[in-house]
């Protein structure tokens, strides 16, 4: 019967510690692999990420850009045309079915709905905010526009 403990190794898997400063005749002696001085020929020689050797580091050289407002509310649009092609007439349409339908990438979001095509049917629609003319064309149609 063949076990783990019975199988043989791979030939050349497991090899050997090197051994360093050993005598020049081993090949790792002297300065043992390390070169000469410097900080990696010390001992616990350590350097900081993006260290390059002195040079200005170029996270440093790059100019910086910008700004990444940490409380930015992201808000997803939709038009009307997109709720005329998607939904049926007399459904009520939120967030969940918007990402179902695959009109906004995360039900989370808060929604927009815009009022960019025609709208022939008569929808509930429940969103964050509505452009004035997405609340005239939904609600033309015998539609209501709920704001969450």
């Amino acid at each position: 019967m063949i076990t783990l403990e019975t199988l043989p190794g791979d030939k050349g898997n497991k090899q050997d510690r090197r051994r360093v400063g050993r005598g020049v005749g081993s090949g790792r002696g002297r300065t043992s692999g390390r070169g000469h001085k410097g900080a990696q020929a010390r001992a616990g020689a350590k350097h900081k990420r993006g260290f390059e050797g002195g040079q200005m580091p170029l996270h440093r050289r790059l100019p910086k850009r910008g700004f990444h407002n940490p409380f930015r509310v992201k808000t997803e649009t939709v038009n009307v045309s997109a709720l005329d092609k998607r939904f049926e007439d007399g459904q009520t349409v939120d967030a969940a079915l918007l990402a179902e339908a695959r009109l906004i990438a995360d039900s989370n979001a808060r929604v927009k709905i815009l009022g960019d095509g025609e709208l022939t049917k008569c929808l509930t629609v429940r969103a964050h905010a509505f452009s004035q003319k997405a609340r005239e064309r939904i609600e033309s149609r015998g539609g209501t526009c709920e704001v969450v």
